[in-house]
């Protein structure tokens, strides 16, 4: 239940705004670094402290500020208050449990999205909180730990290419939610593949395994869907462009992005009907083994019944039972209860009983 549910027992009894971090501490220091370019140049550097990103504030240049580890309550409260951010935003970017969603600001948006991770030792999917704040000429970025999906986008910066240097921070808020919801298809890619020969197991030798796969599979289904289908009401607020922030010519960038969403949901509820009726396929076939083999049992001893009936006729040993004397009657006994065997098994397989 962790992935599904944060504690956030330690809020109880705070005012709204009160800082508080609930989730899992992921590093143990947080990381600051900046990158800030405009179409003639480029700068990238790490950072002490937040203090030290204050001269790009007001520089026409554009500025990604991405902040490593969310634990270390001093450093969000200095966003906060260099940046102007409201300190529910402050609570939120906080508290790793939230569901994705977007609000304006006016100055600034605020985004939540899920950032999604392939656990290959624990063979689950890990989902990290990423929290954007995009400003006029800046763009901010909380991650809980150090993995992420954006070395195209810095890649694109440090090389120049394509138009994310010519455009503002909209394009670049863009680039980062579009890499995101990009990685959801390399986790569906993957859980594809687990299914499809999780499909072929179920039907042609399923076993207490298979079914425990399934069940772990209709988990991570659960828990991709908790993660991801908030994130189409939120693309669509995007698309949509109400804020000033948002330029028209990347709406029409968030709008293929909308597009990503619904396929990505689309492939999630396709995977769900998949191992539903997976399930129901190795239900049916082990109870279709558990006939087959009643069916034998059944035949067997629909058999013996007669054989059981003619030897306890002859083992009740009454004294005045004339075979009983005759040299012959053991053997003409045997060979009467050979005969009522075969006929049955041929009268069994002319039904195809067998």
């Amino acid at each position: 239940m962790p992935r599904f549910i944060k504690k956030t027992s330690k809020k109880m009894g705070l005012p709204p705004g009160a800082l508080v971090h609930i989730g899992e501490k992921r590093l143990e220091e947080t990381r600051i670094s900046i990158i800030d370019y405009d179409q003639a140049q480029f700068q990238e550097k790490e950072l002490e402290k937040i203090i030290e990103s204050l001269p790009f504030k007001d520089k026409p240049t554009v500025t990604w500020i991405n902040i490593e580890g969310v634990h270390e309550l001093q450093v969000i409260e200095e966003v906060g208050k260099h940046f102007n951010i409201h300190p529910l935003v402050l609570e939120d970017i906080l508290n790793t449990g939230h569901r994705p969603k977007v609000e304006d600001f006016g100055d600034y948006i605020f985004i939540i999205l899920k950032m999604l991770h392939c656990d290959e030792k624990d063979d689950e999917i890990e989902a990290e909180q990423l929290s954007i704040v995009l400003g006029t000429n800046f763009v901010i970025s909380f991650r809980e730990s150090g993995r992420d999906v954006f070395d195209p986008i810095r890649e694109r910066i440090r090389d120049a290419k394509g138009r994310l240097r010519k455009t503002g921070a909209d394009y670049l808020a863009y680039c980062i939610v579009d890499a995101v919801v990009d990685s959801y298809f390399v986790i569906l890619e993957e859980l594809g593949e687990d299914i499809d020969s999780l499909e072929e197991e179920s039907v042609t030798e399923p076993t207490q395994e298979t079914l425990r796969r399934i069940h772990a599979l209709k988990r991570e289904m659960v828990f991709l869907r908790k993660s991801v289908w908030p994130l189409r009401e939120v693309i669509s607020t995007l698309e949509r462009g109400d804020s000033s922030l948002i330029h028209e010519s990347t709406g029409i960038y968030f709008r293929d992005v909308y597009d990503h969403t619904i396929q990505v949901m689309d492939t999630v509820e396709s995977f769900r009907d998949m191992l539903s009726g997976m399930h129901d396929t190795y239900l049916s076939n082990v109870s279709n083994r558990m006939n087959a083999v009643m069916k034998v049992l059944t035949i067997i001893a629909t058999i013996f019944i007669p054989l059981t009936f003619v030897a306890g006729i002859y083992g009740m040993n009454f004294k005045f039972m004339p075979e009983l004397e005759w040299r012959w009657g053991y053997s003409l006994v045997l060979a009467v209860m050979a005969v009522i065997a075969v006929s049955m098994v041929i009268y069994f397989r002319k039904r195809k009983w067998l």
